[in-house]
Formats: structure tokens, C-alpha cells, sequence
């Protein structure tokens, strides 16, 4: 009888445990897309099984199951809301992108929209491949990318895994409220322009606890974006976490309250950057990257107002409140900190308990300000060239 009573009790603590991961946020039933004619072989086209999946969710709310240990291959698939509940997505298989030869037209493999309370959850593995080698030799196509979510608020994606993305991994654009944790991107260093995760025009978005290697930035934070956080990633192989490139011919940009806090850039061209193009508009403000690791980064710390060289326009866009602190680690380039502003100025940097070193032992590192205007406290190498 004792025995019982122990079994009942520890049931009690594990049963609410055992429900939170298939509830979460709804009052529906489960709806996976092998009862709507899914094969999930990785070779039949399950495109219209997710649709009739996904229309029956919408329309009645619950759970859209993508189950584990299944690959599905679709063409193309379109979540779109308005619905009238909150939807989960279960994301613990695989969908799997045709090859660039059987594509239908579109710019990503997944694009979710106008949605609020929209949860995606995975167990670590359930993603999505691109079959990005059969278009990174194509430099003229139109690439297309994998996830694109547009006009999501209150929007969680968590434990999923996204691989050789034609184009950009994630797109995020007129979102607000959006949380990604645990997120697994990896494309090889040498696939062109494939962004880990992009963002515009969008605010309130955190990014945590995840992982990306990428051919392009890691994290790019565009104009019209502000109160965007990212906090312990692993950045690498990639081009770094930058805000920009800002400013392109006759945009107004603006992206403020940037704060890239714990994270690790491992073999990266760039640390934190920013970038802006000559000739156009707006403004970077209010950005701090804070305690970073980095191991063999080129450019550790870069501001660049010459993005585009070719341009012989001086930019419009200001840069100013910008702080680089507790950065520690060491460069595999001949230059620590690069701070290339435009004749107007960058205003208000702070350099502060900055510790980079060369991975060639004895080797001095050079520091490049032009028309950088800030203060520089317990830095290695000294940084003196800062205007007052």
C-alpha cells in the first residue's frame, strides 16, 4: 500500500509535466499532418497535407503535430492567420526543401503571418533543410530563403534546427513580441549570403541560448528595428551579429536600443559591427554589445560608414551611444578595433574593459579610428585616437 501511495504522489508531480508539452496555450485536440495523407518519406510531396493540416488548426485551434523521426518534402507552405485562437506547432520532424530544379516560386520555403500568440516548439532536432547546395553556385538566382514571419505578435520559437538555407535561415519582419530560444542554425562557411537570422522593422525581439553558423552575418539587424536583444549565442563560422548594413540610396533606416549581451563569436570575420552605405538616412543609436568571448575573430570590433566603397556619397546616417564593453579573446586579423565613421562623425563610443589579443603570440595589434568621437577606459591594445 505504501508503494501505491508513492506511485500516486510522484504521478501527481509529473503528470502536469507530461501534458504542458502538447497543451501549451490551446484548447484543441491534436491535428498531425499524417492523418490529413502526410507520407513524411522524404520523397513524396506532403505540401498539401500541411495546408489541410493547417487550415483545420486555424479554423478550430489545437495542435499541429509535425511528428519525430519523419521527413516531409513540400514545395511550399503558407501559414497564415488571422485565427482566432492561439496555435501550436509541435515541430519535431523534418521538412525537407525540393532541389533548386523543382522549386515553385516564392522567397522562403515557410512563411508564417499575420498570427498572434503563435507558439513553435521542436525537440531539438525537428527543423528544416533547404538543400541550399544545388543553388550556391548560382549567382544570379533569386534565392529563396527558409523561414519568413511577417506581422506575428506574442510570436515563441524554441528547439528547432535549421540547415543549408539557400538564402537567410530566418526572416523576421513587422514582428513584435518575439522570442527564438535554442535555435540551431548551420550552413557552411563558404554558402553565400546565408544569413542566420535577419530582422526589420520590428521590435521587442529576443534572441537566446542558441547557435548559428552561417556563410553571411549570424544576426542582422536592419532598419525600422528596435529593442532587439541578443543574449548567449555562439556565433561562428559566420560574418559576426551587425546592426546594418543602414542607409542603402535614399532609405531612411533607423534601429535603436540594440543590446548583444554573453555571447561567443568563434572564427568569425566580425565581432559586433556596424555598417551603414554611403548617400542614405536614419540613424544607429543606443547599441551595446557586452561581455563577448571571442576566439580568432578578424574584425573583433568594427564600425564601418564605407560599407559600399564604390559609392562616392558621404552618409546621412549617424551613428552615436554606441558602448563596446567586456570584450576578452583574441584576433586573428591585424586589427583589434577598426572605427571607420563618416565626416559627420560617430558620437558617444565607449570602449571599456577591452582585453583582445593576437592569436600570433608577440604580435601587436593596430586600433583605426577616423572622425570617432567617445572615451576609452582599461583597453588592450590602448586606444588613444578617440576625438573628445
Amino acid at each position: 500500500m505504501q508503494s501505491f501511495i508513492i506511485f500516486v504522489i510522484v504521478l501527481g508531480f509529473i503528470s502536469p509535466c507530461l501534458c504542458t508539452r502538447l497543451n501549451v496555450g490551446t484548447k484543441g485536440s491534436n491535428n498531425s499532418v499524417m492523418d490529413n495523407g502526410a507520407i513524411g518519406d522524404g520523397k513524396s510531396d506532403d505540401t498539401q497535407a500541411f495546408a489541410t493540416t493547417w487550415s483545420n488548426v486555424c479554423k478550430k485551434g489545437g495542435i499541429l503535430v509535425i511528428p519525430e523521426e519523419k521527413s516531409f518534402l513540400v514545395t511550399k507552405l503558407h501559414f497564415s492567420g488571422p485565427c482566432p485562437g492561439k496555435i501550436h506547432i509541435q515541430f519535431d520532424g523534418q521538412i525537407v526543401a525540393p532541389p533548386k530544379e523543382t522549386w515553385k516560386s516564392g522567397e522562403s520555403l515557410i512563411s508564417i503571418e499575420n498570427l498572434k500568440g503563435l507558439t513553435i516548439d521542436g525537440n531539438g532536432q525537428g527543423g528544416a533543410d533547404g538543400d541550399g547546395s544545388t543553388w550556391w553556385q548560382c549567382s544570379d538566382c533569386q534565392r529563396p530563403g527558409i523561414f519568413h514571419f511577417h506581422n506575428c505578435q506574442d510570436l515563441s520559437v524554441s528547439n528547432i534546427k535549421i540547415t543549408n538555407s539557400p538564402r537567410n535561415h530566418i526572416s523576421i519582419n513587422k514582428c513584435s513580441g518575439a522570442t527564438f530560444s535554442h535555435i540551431f542554425i548551420d550552413s557552411p562557411q563558404t554558402s553565400p549570403n546565408t544569413d542566420g537570422i535577419d530582422i526589420s522593422f520590428s521590435s521587442n525581439i529576443l534572441i537566446e541560448d542558441s547557435n548559428i553558423k552561417s556563410g553571411d552575418d549570424c544576426i542582422a539587424i536592419n532598419g525600422g528595428s528596435s529593442i532587439i536583444n541578443a543574449t548567449r549565442v555562439t556565433c561562428g563560422p559566420g560574418h559576426g551579429i551587425s546592426v546594418g548594413s543602414l542607409g542603402k540610396v535614399r532609405a531612411d533606416d533607423q534601429v535603436s536600443d540594440v543590446y548583444v549581451r554573453n555571447c561567443t563569436f568563434i572564427g568569425t570575420s566580425n565581432g559586433g559591427r556596424i555598417k551603414t552605405t554611403p548617400g542614405g538616412s536614419g540613424y544607429a543609436k543606443r547599441i551595446t554589445f557586452e561581455d563577448i568571448i571571442l576566439d580568432n575573430v578578424k574584425n573583433p570590433i568594427i564600425i564601418d560608414q564605407r560599407y559600399n566603397k564604390y559609392l562616392e556619397l558621404d552618409t546621412d546616417v549617424s551613428i552615436s551611444d554606441v558602448t563596446y564593453r567586456g570584450f576578452d579573446g583574441t584576433c586573428e586579423g591585424n586589427t583589434a578595433i577598426d572605427l571607420d565613421c563618416s565626416p559627420d562623425g560617430c558620437h558617444n563610443i565607449i570602449l571599456d574593459q577591452i582585453n583582445i589579443e593576437s592569436n600570433q603570440p608577440g604580435k601587436k595589434l593596430s586600433v583605426i579610428c577616423n572622425n570617432a568621437y567617445g572615451t576609452a577606459t582599461n583597453t588592450n591594445p590602448t586606444v588613444s585616437c578617440l576625438l573628445s
